[in-house]
């Protein structure tokens, strides 16, 4: 049993990670209301974007297609420890990478899609509810 039993909601449909330069404005499709995950980092060094793919346009250069995403129910207190430890040890163990990330409320992490049957039995494993796979 792991330190922080969790319920791991997957989210419909797949989800792109993108990245355009730091000092490009944010697009119109990347500040859509509506959308279960949305995701925009932006660092000295890119703008980054996590979004539906089906909001991407196919014409972005610097994308990475084929990902689900999973949000990790909450609200999380911020004193809560080994949250993502949690998740990751059991995918890391399974040979499954995951991005992460994390908002105010609560943690989403995504896994390619072709790693999502593999990914689920780990984290059930591993003693966490997943629900929607």
């Amino acid at each position: 049993m792991p330190d922080h039993a969790l319920v791991l909601t997957l989210l419909s449909g797949d989800y792109s990670i993108c990245r355009l330069a730091s000092t490009d404005a944010l697009p119109a499709w990347a500040s859509t209301v509506g959308d279960d995950f949305v995701s925009v980092t932006r660092t000295r060094d890119e703008l980054s974007i996590v979004a539906p793919s089906a909001r991407v346009p196919p014409t972005l250069d610097q994308r990475s297609d084929g990902w689900r995403c999973f949000k990790v129910e909450g609200p999380l207190d911020f004193a809560l420890t080994g949250v993502l430890a949690s998740i990751a040890s059991p995918l890391a163990a399974a040979n499954v990478s995951l991005f992460a990330v994390a908002t105010f409320d609560t943690d989403y992490f995504l896994l390619r899609a072709v790693d999502l049957d593999r990914a689920t039995e780990a984290l059930t494993r591993a003693g966490h509810v997943v629900r929607g796979a």
